[in-house]
Order: C-alpha cells, then structure tokens, then sequence
C-alpha cells in the first residue's frame, strides 16, 4: 500500500524547468538492471506534489544516491529516509495502484527543484516489456 502525502511546492506555480532526457533514460535503464527502486518518506508518508498540470506524482529513482541528492538539496524533502522497492513488487503491486489513484510516477527527479519527467503508470511499465513506450503523457516539472 502506498501512503502519500502533500508537500508544499515553492517557486512560480506551473513553473517548468530544462531537464535534459537523460536522468529518464538512466532510470530506464538501471532500475531494469539493478532489479530494485527507491522513494522517500517521512513519519506522514510519501510525498505526492502537485505538478504544473493539476495531477499528483510519486518521485522515484532508479539509485540510492540520486535519491540521497535530492533528500540533500530540496528543503521540502530534507529528514525524508530512502525506501528500496523490488521491481517486481513495484511492477505489480506499486504502479497498478498509483495508476487506480490517478497518479503519476516520478523518474530520477534531480536538482534543487526536484526536476524530472512524470510519466503514467502504463508508461512506466511498458518500459519493462518488449516493446518500447511511446512518449506521449509525459511532462517535466519542478516539484518544489
């Protein structure tokens, strides 16, 4: 079960920074090859922000260090503690939930803003199938 909860985002509301592809890919790729991924939470849960377009995600990396950055940099995250998640209990227990709660999944977010691609649950599935994702649904936000 997946608790989440609001984090007050800073910055100019719907603001959207420069991401380049690359943290998306590096998520795609290593989450697939080191078989787990990570969250964070604190004592109220998992943080869900409000991205630019209305809809809640759920950050997600694909290594504990990229996750330790942002829990370092974003003041909304600091205290948070990393959680590792299997691939397959994210797969098929994680996604198809966030997916029922009309979620998005967060991937690599990176910097002081906590910025990244937020792509749907589907999406984020399909990249662990045969056949590619298509890029359609997903959006770069600033999460802080």
């Amino acid at each position: 079960m997946v608790l989440c909860r609001t984090v007050k985002r800073f910055g100019k509301e719907g603001e959207l920074m420069s991401l380049s592809g690359a943290h998306r890919a590096a998520f795609r790729r290593e989450a697939a090859r080191e078989g787990r991924v990570f969250t964070i939470r604190d004592p109220e849960g998992i943080p869900a922000p409000v991205g630019g377009d209305g809809r809640r995600a759920v950050p997600f990396w694909s290594k504990p260090t990229r996750a330790g950055r942002v829990v370092e940099q974003v003041d909304a995250y600091r205290g948070f503690e990393l959680v590792t998640v299997d691939v397959g209990e994210w797969l098929s227990g994680w996604l198809p939930r966030l997916e029922k709660d009309g979620m998005l999944v967060g991937v690599n977010w990176a910097g002081s803003r906590a910025t990244g691609y937020d792509l749907s649950p589907a999406q984020v599935r399909q990249w662990f199938a045969d056949q590619p994702a298509p890029d359609e649904g997903e959006t770069e936000t600033s999460r802080t």
